[in-house]
């Protein structure tokens, strides 16, 4: 992963999801499939507006398809662009498909040689991409998911089963059921647990042709839970952020976790 994306995606990470911070997101041709073995075509980016991508593509190299029976499959047709990154999806199975990029890593800043620097990637490599007598060693472990859902035929569950890792969604309303003018709920956890008291952003696509986000925060009850009712039909942004000191890696001192969806609500 390069630099330039590397300063991107840990910007849109750090940064509050309300306001015209740059958005990253996974955008699927269609949510909602019947036939023999549709395809789907998924535009992943980061960009100014939704869904428009006008700034920079998003890395699929972390890309994760979990198939309706709870197996991985891989995408096909995989291409990086100047603005987006673009893949294809065949859906051979009936059910609903759980298509994320996920971002499991450290960011760690140091001084080696009378200099600060500062370097990213797994926390495996630590040990060899840091020198051993770095002094004020800072690291924070960066957990990032972005994803999206589809269905082909009737909605299924068994792909949104969480991994107990990082921010996830845990629907209640099934993603790909979702109408304009209902109420849908979802639960928020945090490593497998219900997350109370998180900020979530819902902001509808098509922000470019608006002169305001026209964003709806909504806050997680003590069980995790949210309410959203969809005021028309079209693609919706949701996202959240949060920080702690839980971190799974010992030269870790403190977490930063976010989480994004793209939704499709339909008409009735």
């Amino acid at each position: 992963m390069n630099r330039y994306l590397v300063v991107t995606l840990l910007a849109c990470l750090l940064t509050p999801v309300t306001g015209f911070a740059h958005k990253v997101w996974l955008r699927p041709s269609q949510t909602v499939l019947s036939g023999a073995e549709p395809w789907v075509t998924v535009d992943a980016a980061v960009s100014n507006d939704l869904f428009y991508f006008n700034h920079f593509p998003l890395s699929i190299e972390n890309l994760q398809i979990v198939a309706p029976n709870g197996s991985l499959v891989e995408a096909q047709n995989q291409h990086k662009g100047k603005y987006r990154s673009v893949f294809d999806l065949p859906l051979q199975q009936r059910g609903t498909y759980r298509i994320a990029v996920v971002s499991d890593g450290v960011f760690a800043s140091y001084e080696a040689d009378g200099e600060r620097r500062r370097w990213r990637g797994k926390a495996e490599d630590i040990a060899t991409e840091i020198p051993s007598d770095a002094t004020n060693l800072q690291v924070t472990e960066n957990i990032m998911r972005v994803e999206t859902f589809v269905t082909n035929g009737g909605p299924s569950t068994e792909s949104l089963a969480p991994t107990g890792r990082g921010i996830e969604l845990k629907p209640v309303t099934h993603p790909n059921d979702l109408y304009a003018g209902e109420t849908a709920e979802f639960q928020l956890i945090v490593n497998g647990k219900p997350a109370a008291d998180m900020k979530v952003a819902v902001i509808q696509g098509g922000t470019r042709y608006r002169n305001t986000q026209d964003e709806t925060e909504v806050v997680t009850d003590a069980d995790g839970k949210i309410s959203i009712t969809w005021n028309s039909p079209g693609m919706y942004w949701i996202s959240t952020s949060t920080s702690d000191s839980d971190t799974s890696i010992p030269q870790a001192t403190s977490r930063r976790l976010s989480y994004t969806a793209t939704l499709e609500v339909l008409p009735q």
